[in-house]
């Protein structure tokens, strides 16, 4: 069984989903100065190695290759069909762990709004999976004490505090759809 993508790997298909591109530049883009980087910043080792299992996995392919500056040619790559479905797939569905939302909502945030997705049905399914689960870290609080009830009103306020950001991006699109 293959492993989900890890958020690099994401960030990797969704750029090249918005255009073809070679590892050089989308390790810049992916940097800590570029605009993904800011949220999601890998290295250049790891966007090649991402390359290569998108490829392997058939949701990349090479497009073509143009002159390396001082080096041999860069191959350009580009999302094939699959990929780029998967890659819609991916920023329709909410992010499970409340832990992971400054992570990965925020870089589905970022790459469904640079490939013009509108981002309503995307905060409304977040929201959706987050209410569910502050109605199941109340449930536990009533039913725990001490160190456990810390723990878990701990992850019900962070909880809580995701839905007031989610509510106020929800109060101004323009916001979600320009992030």
């Amino acid at each position: 069984m293959e492993r989900d993508l890890a958020p690099g790997e994401w960030a990797v298909l969704g750029l090249l989903s918005e255009r073809p591109a070679h590892g050089w530049a989308l390790t810049a883009e992916l940097g800590p100065r570029g605009e993904l980087g800011s949220i999601w910043s890998i290295g250049r080792p790891v966007v090649y190695r991402s390359l290569d299992l998108l490829a392997a996995r058939g949701l990349i392919e090479p497009a073509g290759r143009e002159p390396g500056r001082r080096g041999p040619h860069r191959t350009v790559y580009r999302a094939t069909e699959a990929g780029r479905a998967a890659f819609e797939r991916w920023l329709r569905e909410p992010v499970r762990r409340v832990r992971d939302v400054r992570s990965l909502l925020l870089l589905k945030l970022v790459l469904g709004a640079r490939s013009g997705v509108d981002p309503a049905a995307m905060l409304a399914a977040q929201r959706a999976t987050l209410v569910a689960g502050v109605e199941a870290l109340e449930r536990r609080l009533a039913a725990s004490a001490g160190t456990e009830a810390v723990l878990i009103r701990f992850r019900l306020e962070s909880t809580r505090a995701v839905l007031r950001f989610l509510d106020g991006l929800r109060e101004r699109p323009e916001l979600a759809s320009a992030v």
